[in-house]
C-alpha cells in the first residue's frame, strides 16, 4: 500500500521519476487524443468546436481536481492521493472505451457525453497526480525547484512523443485504415501501471509548509481572497459553459464559493503578486495546452499531410523534452522571470510565423521557435509560485496548476476551435455560398459571447474519403442490427452524400480544404497575441522585482 511519512528523502530520485511517469501518462493520453479527433468527427459527426469542448472537458476536469486535491493534500498526505489517482486512471478507461456502444444506443449526444465525461474522469487521475507531484518535488529539492520541476515536467513532452509516434504509425493512410481509436487511447495505461508500481510502499515527505509547522488556515490565507477570486472567475465560466447554468446563477455560485473560502481563511486578502501570477499562468495554459490540442491538425493541413503534422508535433515535443533537463544551468545565468520573458517572446514569434508558413521547411523553422518558446513556461511558473509563496504548501502551487488547466480547458481548446470554425466558415461563405450551405453545421456554436456556425465534421469527413467510411459504417450498423435511431442517422448522412454532395465533390473538396486551412492559420496568428501579452507581463514583473532588490526565492517564514 502507498504510504505517507515525513521520513528522509533517500528515495527522492525514485519519487521524482515516479512523478515523471505519472505526468508522462497524462501526456500520452493527451497526445493520442489529439491524433484521433478526426476519427471522432467522422464517426460521430462533431464540429471543430464540439471536438474542442471534448478536449477541453478533459483539461477542465484536470484543473478542478488539481484545485480540490491541493486543498486536502497537506491533510491527507501525498501517498494516499496517488493511490486514488491510480484508480481514477483505470476507471476512466472503461467509460471512454464505451463510446461506440453509447453512440449506437443514443446517437451523437450520448457519444458526446460519454467522451466528455470519460475525458473528465481521465483528468481526475491526472489532476490528483499533478496536485501531488508538484509540491512533492518542491519539498524533495527545495534549493533547486526550477531545475527539478522542469525535469519532472519533461514527462509531459515525453508522453506527447510516445503518443504522437503511436498516432503516426496507427493513423493509417489512403491505402490503409487507421488502427481503432479505442486501441490507441488505451496506450496511456502502460505508464499508469509503471508509476503505480514505482510508488507502492514508498514513504512520502510532507510539503515545505507542513514540515515547518504552518497551520492549514495560514496556508489558505497565503492564497487569500485575491488568488481565490481568479479561481472563482474560471469556475463561474465552467458552470456557465459546461454545466449550462445561466450567467447570473454561475456568477452567484462562484461568489458563494469565494465567501466560503474567505470564512476558512479568515478573509485574508492574500497577495496581489500571487493573483497576478495566477492570471499569467492562465495565459500559459491557453497558449501551451490549448494550442497543443490543435497544432498537429493545423500544421498537417498547412503541409497537406496529417502524418507530417503529427511528426512536427513529435519534433517540438522532443525539443521540450530535451531542453527541460537544462533549465537549471539557464536559470543560473538569468532569473526564472528572465527565462519566462524570453520564452514568451519566442512563443509569440513562433505562432505568428507558423500561421503564415508556406511549405514544410518554414513550418519546421516556425515550429522550432514556438517549441523553444513554450518549453519552460509551465514548470518555471510553478517554480516561481513555490519560491515566492512556500508558506502556501500544496495549495498555492496547486492553485497555479489548476488555473492553467482550467484556462486550457475552458478557453484554450474551445477558443482555438471556435476561431477555426469562425474563420473557415467566413472564408467558405465568401468563396461559395452554395458549398457553405451544403457543409455548414445544423446548430450555432458559441464561445464566451461570440457565436458562429461551423462546418459539420461528419460531412467534411465524408467529403475527404468520398463517402467510403460513411457507407461502411452504415453497412456495419445494419449487420449488427443496431438501434434504429443510429441506423437512421447514418443513413441520413449517406443519403446526403449520394443525393446532394457527391455530384459536386471535386469542386467542394478544393474549397472546403482551403477553408479549413485558412481557419487553422488565422487561429494560430490570433493566438500569438497571448504570449505577446505574457511577454509584457514578465517585463513588468522584472521591473517590479528590480525595485525590490532583484528576484530571489522566499523562505517559509519570510512572510
Amino acid at each position: 500500500m502507498m504510504t505517507s511519512d515525513s521520513g528522509t528523502a533517500s528515495n527522492a530520485q525514485r519519487l521524482l521519476w515516479a512523478g515523471f511517469m505519472a505526468i508522462l501518462a497524462a501526456g500520452v493520453g493527451f497526445s493520442i487524443r489529439a491524433g484521433i479527433l478526426g476519427q471522432w468527427a467522422e464517426q460521430y459527426g462533431f464540429t471543430q468546436t464540439e471536438l474542442g469542448a471534448i478536449t477541453g472537458g478533459g483539461l477542465t476536469g484536470f484543473g478542478i481536481i488539481i484545485l480540490l486535491s491541493s486543498l486536502i493534500a497537506d491533510r491527507i498526505g501525498f501517498g494516499p492521493l496517488m493511490f486514488v489517482a491510480f484508480l481514477m486512471h483505470l476507471i476512466s478507461a472503461v467509460l471512454t472505451l464505451a463510446t461506440g456502444a453509447a453512440y449506437e444506443a443514443g446517437g451523437k449526444p450520448l457519444a458526446f457525453q460519454c467522451l466528455f465525461w470519460g475525458m473528465f474522469l481521465f483528468a481526475i487521475g491526472n489532476g490528483i497526480a499533478e496536485a501531488v507531484v508538484n509540491p512533492l518535488v518542491a519539498a524533495l529539492f527545495p534549493k533547486n525547484k526550477t531545475h527539478y520541476l522542469n525535469i519532472l515536467h519533461a514527462g509531459w513532452p515525453g508522453g506527447l512523443i510516445i503518443g504522437g509516434l503511436a498516432s503516426y504509425f496507427m493513423a493509417g493512410s489512403e491505402e490503409t485504415k487507421p488502427v481503432a481509436w479505442q486501441i490507441q487511447i488505451s496506450l496511456f495505461l502502460v505508464p499508469v501501471v509503471l508509476y503505480g508500481l514505482m510508488m507502492i510502499g514508498q514513504r512520502f515527505p510532507k510539503s515545505e509548509a507542513s514540515t515547518s509547522g504552518v497551520a492549514y488556515r495560514d496556508m489558505l490565507g497565503e492564497l487569500g481572497l485575491a488568488g481565490a477570486a481568479v479561481i472563482c472567475v474560471l469556475l463561474a465560466l465552467f458552470m456557465r459553459s459546461d454545466l449550462g447554468l445561466s450567467p447570473l446563477v454561475a456568477a452567484g455560485l462562484a461568489a458563494v464559493l469565494l465567501v466560503v473560502f474567505g470564512m476558512f481563511s479568515s478573509f485574508r486578502f492574500g497577495h496581489l503578486l500571487l493573483a497576478a501570477l495566477l492570471v499569467i499562468h492562465a495565459l500559459v495554459g491557453y497558449v501551451e495546452l490549448g494550442t497543443d490540442s490543435w497544432i498537429g491538425k493545423i500544421t498537417g493541413a498547412i503541409m497537406a499531410s496529417p502524418a507530417n503534422g503529427l511528426l512536427l508535433f513529435v519534433y517540438t515535443s522532443a525539443l521540450m523534452f530535451t531542453l527541460r533537463f537544462f533549465a537549471g544551468p539557464i536559470v543560473e545565468k538569468i532569473s526564472p522571470l528572465g527565462l519566462l520573458a524570453v520564452s514568451a517572446a519566442f512563443g509569440a514569434i513562433g505562432l505568428y510565423l507558423l500561421g503564415n508558413a508556406q511549405g514544410a521547411l518554414m513550418c519546421v523553422v516556425a515550429a522550432t521557435i514556438y517549441g523553444v518558446g513554450k518549453t519552460f513556461l509551465w514548470p518555471t511558473m510553478l517554480a516561481v509560485v513555490s519560491e515566492q509563496f512556500p508558506k502556501g504548501g500544496a495549495i498555492t502551487i496547486g492553485a497555479a496548476g489548476g488555473v492553467g488547466m482550467l484556462s486550457a480547458g475552458l478557453l484554450g481548446g474551445p477558443g482555438i476551435g471556435f476561431l477555426q470554425d469562425q474563420n473557415a466558415s467566413a472564408y467558405l461563405q465568401k468563396a461559395d455560398e452554395s458549398i457553405y450551405n451544403r457543409y455548414k453545421a445544423e446548430k450555432e456554436n458559441q464561445f464566451l459571447w461570440m457565436k458562429t456556425v461551423g462546418l459539420d465534421g461528419a460531412k467534411v469527413g465524408v467529403l475527404s474519403d468520398n463517402g467510403k467510411e460513411a457507407e461502411r459504417a452504415l453497412n456495419l450498423l445494419e449487420q449488427q442490427k443496431a438501434k434504429p435511431e443510429a441506423i437512421a442517422a447514418q443513413k441520413s448522412l449517406v443519403d446526403w452524400w449520394t443525393g446532394t454532395a457527391k455530384a459536386s465533390a471535386g469542386q467542394d473538396k478544393t474549397q472546403v480544404t482551403a477553408a479549413g486551412l485558412h481557419g487553422g492559420r488565422q487561429a494560430l496568428i490570433m493566438t500569438a497575441a497571448v504570449p505577446a501579452i505574457m511577454f509584457l507581463c514578465y517585463l513588468g514583473l522584472l521591473a517590479w522585482f528590480k525595485t525590490q532588490g532583484g528576484y530571489r526565492a522566499t523562505a517559509v517564514h519570510d512572510h
